[in-house]
């Protein structure tokens, strides 16, 4: 049995064209990958063309609400008027989303309910993670 969190929220793209749209994402954890957290958004292309996720670090969400984190293709950092900031880098493109600050600090309270600071090891499942990097 999967034993998983998620959390949807309305998120912002301030460096993008269109900065107060509001795009509908969901932050995800699964305990099964202990260490990792999943952004996800719709498609460009339509709801029905699947989704766009972002897998990173649970600690660097964490540290990143309250000082600048992480380096290389994700980094995160406190932003303006409650909320946290997440980068997405690919190649030479890279997206800014603004995220409401008490939908990520909710979020991960949740995801520390299921999987304690410290004692990710204790969840990890090798199977599961070698599943998913194959599909």
């Amino acid at each position: 049995m999967t034993v998983a969190t998620c959390r949807s929220t309305s998120v912002t793209l301030p460096e993008g064209p269109f900065p107060a749209v509001c795009v509908e994402a969901q932050l995800r954890f699964d305990a099964s990958l202990p260490y990792a957290v999943c952004l996800a958004f719709p498609s460009l292309d339509g709801p029905d063309e699947g989704e766009i996720r972002w897998f990173f670090g649970r600690d660097l969400l964490n540290e990143g609400r309250h000082a600048p984190a992480g380096c290389g293709d994700v980094t995160v950092s406190p932003g303006p008027r409650g909320r946290v900031l997440v980068t997405l880098r690919g190649g030479e493109e890279r997206a800014v989303i603004s995220v409401p600050s008490d939908a990520v600090t909710a979020f991960l309270l949740d995801s520390f309910d299921l999987v304690p600071a410290g004692r990710e090891g204790e969840y990890l499942d090798v199977d599961a993670v070698v599943e998913r990097i194959l599909s």
